[in-house]
């Protein structure tokens, strides 16, 4: 079997002369459309879009979509205003974790005229689309229902091949080769993906946990494993073996309430000061043989949580609100979401009440060095690195993701992005985004899930804000995030609130792949603008991976290639870091390289005059023009 993760973003070279010789595309105007009021729809809504292009629009295949479900209302039909739904969204047990994700099928109420679920379903999420996963030209969706692979060859069309009905959760998925990893929470879920669901309070027929199917024929995948875990899995994460390509590790993420011993031998619940062996503050660590991934088992199960200094496992927020006037926020029990980085050691814990910063040097062990919690978040969501990890990105999924919280009356800091930079191993604060408040009380938007565009020179990342659409900002500055693009379109209904719109938005080899909950699954391309250039967009196009699963985060590196010297020079022009002598200079040097008459004297005068321009420079732009004087002179 092949490697599991390569240490770095490699480009083929078809690839990279591809991107670099297509034509630049039309730079948009920089006033932005406005998102307020667009028409109603399932599949005919109305749209705004702003320096992006819709190029697909893939519905829902058969079987994986029903229209009652999809319609199921949060609140009184025509009372948009009804806040029963955000108050059933937040009001969970604490150490349940429970939010959006997965208030359906476990018999939550969520709020509204919502009905009240059985097991067996259906329920309201029942058929929803979660998230994705990448290998070779194939690109699979998870969802409650199952998971779909496509293949995108042609990604501007990519064709449905493979549906796997196996109802049980959000079914977050990832891949490696042919092994698709698939989470299951609710109490419905069959050990045999059987639609019937599971009666009593004990069985040995359900199951939570991991689920690894082999999908080597497409005619025939088999579930090759099922590992049990006490509290299911929400999420999980995959996570390669530092030396050993023949191994990777699982990190479960479960928020569902601990199973009952009878169930699951060794599961027990309550707090650590009771019960020591309690399944709460813990994450799960599976080890997954990949040439007999039939052996997969639980390694460890780390308290990442714990203080330290006393020993005390829960260690972290408690659970309530930080301050007057401040929503409660989760308590720390478990994480929703780990997004891990390889290359660097590291992993961001998106855990409750916390924001987390681990040390996954010893991946079956991994330690907690930094943690954050504010009073602006309510439940820390998902996590995303700069790609030189000198800061780290947490969502809030404030509301469950089942209310309206992107309204022009909720606050900016709520539902939002928290930035952090990490400074000598340790998260501090320093801004916030949230998309403008022009969403509708008929619109379920909160901050969602996302991933960096490979953009050399500046830190971009586009992510899903549910009905909010999708949405594409640029943080190179942690203080001062602003958007550069953006996709929305109206709410399902016209009466009341129904869930819908992007779980995420992810870049992956030229486009960003967005799954709609409800709609299927949707592909765009960036174009170019006054605030991203088409030198900026070709670079971002040469990165091409073989596979990805976002939340094992992958190290990029740009060649060196006159396109991505053009993309920083057109940065320091758009700063006015350097002076008009200057820019005249080093592109005239990288015109004559890119028409293949380069002048190995000029080139290094170029770069010495980037070198002697750095000193005073912010931080940014000193990054750039070291990266740019490094490349002249490599590519001598």
């Amino acid at each position: 079997m092949k490697p599991i993760f390569r240490s770095m973003v490699s480009i083929t070279a078809l690839g990279a002369a591809l991107a670099a010789c297509s034509p630049a595309a039309e730079e948009t105007t920089e006033t932005p459309p406005s998102r307020a009021d667009l028409a109603p729809g399932l599949f005919d809504a109305g749209t705004a879009i702003w320096n992006l292009e819709l190029t697909a629009s893939v519905p829902p295949p058969d079987g994986f979509f029903d229209l009652d479900t999809v319609m199921i209302p949060l609140g009184i039909p025509g009372n948009p205003d009804d806040d029963r739904a955000d108050d059933a969204a937040e009001d969970v047990p604490e150490g349940n974790g429970q939010d959006a994700d997965t208030a359906d099928a476990n018999g939550a109420d969520v709020g509204g005229d919502a009905v009240e679920e059985s097991d067996s379903g259906p329920g309201l999420l029942s058929f929803a689309n979660s998230d994705l996963a990448f290998t070779g030209d194939r690109v699979i969706m998870g969802g409650f229902h199952g998971f779909n692979v496509y293949d995108a060859a042609n990604p501007d069309a990519p064709d449905h091949i493979l549906s796997v009905v196996c109802p049980g959760g959000q079914g977050d998925v990832t891949v490696h080769g042919d092994l698709v990893f698939f989470s299951t929470e609710q109490n419905r879920g069959r050990l045999d993906c059987g639609n019937g669901g599971v009666e009593g309070d004990s069985s040995p027929e359900r199951f939570l946990g991991v689920r690894i199917f082999d999908i080597s024929d497409l005619n025939a995948p088999r579930q090759v494993a099922a590992v049990q875990t006490c509290r299911g899995s929400h999420t999980h994460t995959l996570v390669p073996h530092p030396t050993d390509d023949s191994i990777a590790y699982i990190y479960v993420q479960g928020t569902s309430s601990p199973r009952p011993d009878s169930e699951l031998a060794g599961c027990s619940g309550g707090e650590p000061d009771e019960n020591p062996d309690t399944a709460l503050y813990s994450i799960d660590v599976i080890e997954v043989p990949l040439d007999a991934p039939e052996r997969a088992a639980i390694v460890s199960r780390p308290r990442i949580f714990t203080d330290y200094e006393t020993g005390e496992i829960a260690g972290l927020w408690a659970g309530g609100a930080m301050e007057d006037g401040a929503q409660a926020t989760a308590s720390t029990v478990a994480c929703h979401d780990i997004t891990v980085y390889p290359e660097m050691g590291l992993a961001g814990g998106a855990c409750g009440g916390n924001g987390i910063l681990l040390d996954i040097t010893d991946p079956v062990n991994p330690r907690r060095i930094s943690d954050l919690a504010d009073p602006n978040m309510a439940y820390w969501h998902s996590a995303t690195f700069s790609n030189d990890a000198s800061k780290v990105l947490f969502t809030d999924e404030w509301g469950g993701g089942l209310g309206a919280r992107c309204r022009a009356e909720d606050p900016q800091n709520w539902g939002a992005n928290l930035i952090a930079d990490i400074v000598d191993g340790e998260m501090e604060l320093r801004g916030f985004f949230k998309i403008p408040g022009e969403q509708s009380a008929i619109e379920n938007c909160v901050a969602h899930n996302g991933s960096l565009i490979p953009v050399p020179g500046r830190d971009i990342m586009v992510q899903g804000w549910y009905s909010g659409g999708l949405s594409i900002i640029d943080f190179t500055d942690s203080e001062n995030p602003f958007e550069i693009a953006f996709f929305d379109r109206g709410p399902l209904g016209p009466d009341a609130l129904r869930v819908g719109g992007y779980w995420a938005a992810y870049w992956h080899n030229g486009r960003v792949w967005a799954p709609e909950i409800a709609r299927g699954l949707d592909v765009f391309r960036l174009q170019a603008s006054d605030l991203l250039t088409a030198n900026e967009v070709a670079a971002a196009e040469l990165i091409r991976v073989d596979e990805a699963n976002t939340q094992t985060q992958l190290h990029i590196t740009w060649p060196d290639v006159p396109v991505v010297a053009h993309a920083y020079l057109d940065q320091l022009t758009r700063s006015g870091a350097l002076d008009d002598a200057g820019l005249a200079e080093v592109r005239s040097v990288i015109e004559a390289w890119e028409s293949g008459a380069a002048d190995t004297a000029a080139m290094a005068a170029a770069a010495e005059r980037l070198d002697a321009a750095t000193d005073g420079q912010a931080a940014a732009d000193g990054h750039r023009m070291a990266e740019l004087s490094a490349m002249l002179i490599r590519a001598r």
